[in-house]
This record gives structure tokens, C-alpha cells and sequence, in this order.
């Protein structure tokens, strides 16, 4: 099992519309999730700074494959394409990275 913890920045004028998104999230993304092997799978938001902090846990034996999967899922590309919007790189980022993969220091089961 593999623990994976990511941030971004949330506009702070889609705060409203991020949450709505999430409270309804399309049937064909979650199983996308699932049959890519991600379990566990958490969206945190902490205002005001408005930053979201995703945390899932990885059961499959390829994670770049199963992301290569998801992210030529046709409905999936659609969800990104209404949730991107909302987000915003962290000023830190590197040139192509969105959410940005935190390093895992502590973990207590």
C-alpha cells in the first residue's frame, strides 16, 4: 500500500463551486478511481488560505500505469476540465505540475 498526499491552491472565487462539484462527483470518475486501484481517497480544504490537501491510498502493483489509465479516461478528462478551473499551482510549482506530491515524514496505523 502505497500513501500518496498532494496540494494545490483552490480560487477563492470557485470555493462554492468546488465544493458543489465534490458533493455530486460523476459516477463514471469514481469508478475510474477505483479501477485504477486508488482507495481511501480524501479531499481536505483548509480556508482562508484556500488550500486543498488530497490524500488516497495506493493498492495496485503499476502506479504509473493506472495513472496513464485515469488520465485517458474520457470522462475523467472531461471532470478535470470543469474542476481545473477552480485550482490554482502552488507559486512553488514546477513548470506542468498541478497538484504537487508531498513527501510522507510521519505515519502512525
Amino acid at each position: 500500500m502505497q500513501r500518496i498526499g498532494m496540494v494545490i491552491k483552490l480560487n477563492a472565487d470557485k470555493v462554492a463551486e468546488y465544493k458543489r462539484l465534490h458533493a455530486d462527483v460523476w459516477p463514471e470518475v469514481l469508478e475510474m478511481i477505483k479501477q485504477c486501484n486508488i482507495r481511501n481517497y480524501t479531499i481536505f480544504l483548509r480556508e482562508p488560505e484556500n488550500l486543498l490537501f488530497s490524500y488516497y491510498e495506493y493498492a495496485g502493483e503499476d502506479y504509473a500505469a493506472d495513472q496513464a489509465k485515469m488520465a485517458a479516461h474520457p470522462k475523467t478528462q472531461e471532470w478535470w476540465s470543469v474542476c481545473m478551473p477552480c485550482q490554482k499551482p502552488l507559486d512553488t510549482a514546477k513548470d506542468g505540475e498541478w497538484w504537487i506530491e508531498m513527501e510522507d515524514v510521519f505515519h502512525l496505523d
